[in-house]
């Protein structure tokens, strides 16, 4: 099974190759989403790891404590995504629906959700 850091790293890959601004606030709510969608979609999670609830919205506190340092700023590392086709098509979708947000506007559409 995949772990969310696998995805946080689709995404930093996907806003490397795009020339995106990601932060982990950002990152945070586009882990949130894969998540969500795949629980909707499959009926099973995509990684293991659990969100907890915090003043900007949903996070997963070891994914937290990793990007840490970075702050507001952006999160500027390489990352080389493994991944299964299946897997990377299915964040590709997510990406489409959410990527193009930012940070402000995910953390408000997760307030705005029901859990």
């Amino acid at each position: 099974m995949l772990s969310c850091f696998n995805v946080a790293d689709y995404f930093i890959w996907l806003a490397n190759e795009t020339g995106s601004f990601i932060s982990n606030l950002k990152l945070q709510k586009l882990v949130y989403y894969a998540q969500a969608w795949h629980l909707a979609i499959n009926d099973t999670p995509l990684f293991p790891e659990d969100f907890q609830a915090w003043i900007h919205g949903p996070v997963i506190p070891a994914l937290y404590q990793k990007y840490r340092l970075f702050g507001w700023q952006p999160i500027l590392e390489d990352a080389n995504p493994e991944l299964s086709q299946e897997v990377q098509e299915f964040l590709d979708e997510v990406a489409q629906e959410y990527f193009a947000c930012d940070d402000y506007e995910l953390e408000q559409m997760t307030h705005a959700e029901t859990p």
